[in-house]
């Protein structure tokens, strides 16, 4: 239950609203019962009364009773529902955005162990699962006890002892089946929320995965694995339903032995009146609407366990604590960008062996520098400890001798463009995913771009308003990469990070985007992790790396003339 405590803080920014909805959900659940109470005693009633009472027995009064709850009952149910679904719907939008909000710093080292499906879904599915409880938890509870406390004390104004005992088996009801209805759908409700999770994140991976399972010939193999687990979700979801059965049989099976308590104590007289008549149907029927008041009680703590595990599934994301914490102070964003590393040393949660151990290096403002060595050296990661990623383990970044944990993230990101290993295209159109870098910048600018990086084709036909889809699925690896390269050139950062911006060009193309890179990136510092040797000769400087470690630095020519890594590479072309 504690698990539930977070989300509750949530409902105070509702209060108002959502106490108007417990309040007019009790209104409609006393107009129910006072309808078929009134109802069933004024058809009796008349019934005793006859033709020989028609002017002596008042009908015009009960009937504007029954006339009076039948409206309460209708408009109350209305507003009930227009305020309660408003209320419950603004608080799961401030849980989103609450949701959300708190994953955003946590990114990437925070999520890294999530899968993407999982991430949605507990984003997506378990958020909206704790809207039941409110729904279907906090106001059936509220109006059942309001209920229990009301009728008792209509019902003792006409008999004490028969008030009492259709109270007392109401309030032994609500405290007792509750409970045993929460302990018996926990496992289930756990089971659902699991097994949801479970399926959509395989299916969500078996869509993605469409092309590699087919070529393969694992399609099949992994569908009767998606299908093994829907068919526990369903069996989960049987298991639920016969609760929910279970719960509304023992409901109705409690609501008629009270119906008879009521029927055969009353028979025996009603406060003064040994004869009581028509107050018999009074009692039955007043006994017969409050069990239907109490009807969704037991299954609403059925689906407790299912909110309380979407609630521990959400706080095991949001409840981490962000590895890299940014300042607030506001910084300036520099004109030119000179970076230090003294002494950085870093390793990935889990591993024994550092990414990076001992790195040092100085790149004054307006440097062009080539980060070389095997895969796995730590190049990339060098390159995300710049963007602050993650953190050093030991040592300090600094940019212009300013250390990066005193930078704000706005000023950090203002000051960095990147071109990352994996390209994201969003599905939107092509001036949607350039417009990601310099909102305010003109389609002229944008055509500029995309000609500068060789995609004046993709101007064609429908020109930037071209649907790229999703992931940007019928562009080539190049043009993904050239895409990226675009939009770095339109962020204008006077720091440029590019890890591999040629890989997957031919060489024509290569040869125009290191040639682009070098003469509109003049001014700007740039460090670019490749695998490529072509052009390096045009940069300042090429650092070779190894294990972690810097174990070669210097410009093109200096690095042939020791004859080490280096001059291995290009021994190798």
């Amino acid at each position: 239950m504690r698990a539930l405590l977070p989300y509750l803080a949530l409902y105070k920014r509702h209060k108002w609203m959502l106490t108007l909805g417990v309040i007019l959900a009790i209104v409609t659940l006393l107009a129910s019962i006072g309808l078929l109470t009134l109802s069933g005693w004024f058809l009796s009633a008349s019934a005793v009364a006859g033709f020989a009472g028609l002017y002596s027995f008042n009908y015009m009064l009960p009937a504007a009773g029954v006339r009076g709850t039948a409206i309460t009952r209708t408009a109350g149910r209305y507003f009930e529902r227009l305020v309660s679904h408003d209320a419950t719907f603004r608080v799961l939008q401030h849980l989103r955005v609450s949701t959300f909000s708190k994953l955003l710093p946590l990114s990437p080292a925070g999520l890294a162990r999530f899968r993407q499906g999982e991430l949605l879904n507990r984003v997506v599915a378990d958020v909206d699962t704790l809207d039941h409880l409110y729904l279907r938890v906090i106001s059936p509870l509220a109006g059942a006890f309001v209920v229990i406390v009301v009728v008792t004390l209509g019902l003792c104004l006409l008999d004490v002892g028969l008030a009492l005992t259709l109270g007392g088996i109401m309030l032994l009801t609500l405290i007792l089946l509750p409970p045993l209805f929460y302990r018996a759908g926990k496992p289930t409700g756990e089971s659902l929320t699991r097994l949801r999770g479970d399926y959509r994140q395989q299916l969500t991976a078996w869509l993605q995965g469409q092309a590699e399972l087919s070529i393969f010939g694992a399609s099949n193999r992994y569908r009767e694995r998606m299908e093994s687990t829907e068919l526990n979700w369903h069996e989960a979801q049987r298991r639920q339903s016969e609760l929910t059965a279970l719960s509304q049989a023992l409901m109705t099976l409690i609501g008629g032995i009270a119906v008879l308590t009521m029927l055969w104590m009353a028979a025996g007289g009603i406060g003064d009146n040994a004869q009581p008549g028509p107050l018999i149907a009074l009692f039955v029927f007043c006994a017969l609407a409050a069990f239907e008041a109490l009807a969704p009680v037991t299954g609403a703590f059925q689906h407790l366990g299912q909110v309380i595990a979407s609630a521990v599934r959400i706080t095991d994301i949001t409840g981490q604590t962000p590895e890299v914490q940014f300042t607030t102070q506001e910084t300036e964003v520099p004109e030119r960008v000179a970076l230090q590393l003294r002494e950085v040393t870093f390793a990935y949660a889990g591993q024994t062996q550092n990414a990076l151990d001992g790195i040092t290096l100085d790149i004054p403002a307006g440097m062009h520098v080539a980060i070389l060595g095997r895969t796995g050296c730590g190049k990339s990661t060098l390159l995300q400890l710049l963007t602050r990623a993650w953190d050093p383990r030991q040592g300090q970044i600094l940019l212009n001798e300013t250390p990066l944990a005193d930078i704000s993230e706005a000023t950090l990101r203002q000051a960095i463009s990147v071109v990352p290993q994996r390209v994201h295209l969003f599905s939107a159109t092509l001036r949607d995913n350039l417009l990601l870098a310099a909102p305010a910048a003109s389609d002229d600018q944008l055509r500029t771009v995309l000609g500068q990086v060789g995609l004046q084709k993709l101007l064609e036909d429908e020109g930037l308003n071209s649907w790229l889809g999703e992931g940007g699925r019928q562009l080539s690896g190049g043009e993904l990469r050239r895409l990226a390269i675009a939009r770095a050139l339109l962020h204008d950062a006077p720091l440029m990070l590019l890890d591999e911006p040629t890989e997957g060009l031919d060489a024509t193309t290569e040869s125009q985007i290191l040639e682009l890179i070098h003469h509109t990136m003049r001014e700007k510092t740039v460090l670019m992790v490749t695998h490529r040797l072509r052009g390096l000769a045009d940069l300042d400087q090429i650092i070779v790396m190894d294990n972690g470690r810097i174990i070669e630095q210097g410009n093109h020519a200096e690095l042939l003339a020791k004859q080490g890594r280096y001059f291995q590479f290009k021994q190798r072309l």
